[in-house]
């Protein structure tokens, strides 16, 4: 798993256990926040693969906002996800907020995908 004392991986571990354990078989709604930028992706732990996926990088997102590394980025992050998850089929999902404290921009997030209509 980790070696040594790298609290933050021994964090994200733990989250990534309990929300395995509540899964249910439903997807994986995971973030990364950057210094500069917001990720998220929609994942399928059974088959290993990416379902959706979308971030501030993207071209159109990166003409819109003046910067990623906000809360109106991470809301737009949010609720573009959530548009392309209804796209592909996919209601329901588990939240995997990883190494980082629900608050600030992986809460706008999470109101935006809650917002565009996935449910966790």
């Amino acid at each position: 798993m980790t070696k040594g004392n790298d609290t933050s991986a021994r964090r994200k571990a733990r989250v990534r256990r309990s929300i395995q354990a509540r899964a249910y078989g439903k997807p994986r709604l995971s973030v990364f926040r950057s210094s500069k930028q917001i990720y998220a992706q929609i994942i399928d732990d059974a088959q290993g693969v990416t379902l959706v996926a979308a971030s501030s990088v993207e071209k159109d997102q990166r003409a819109a906002l003046k910067t990623g590394a906000n809360i109106d980025a991470a809301k737009v992050v949010g609720k573009m996800i959530a548009e392309r998850a209804v796209k592909a089929g996919i209601k329901d999902v588990v939240f995997d907020r990883g190494k980082y404290i629900f608050h600030g921009r992986v809460k706008a997030l999470a109101e935006g995908a809650r917002e565009g209509g996935l449910n966790f």
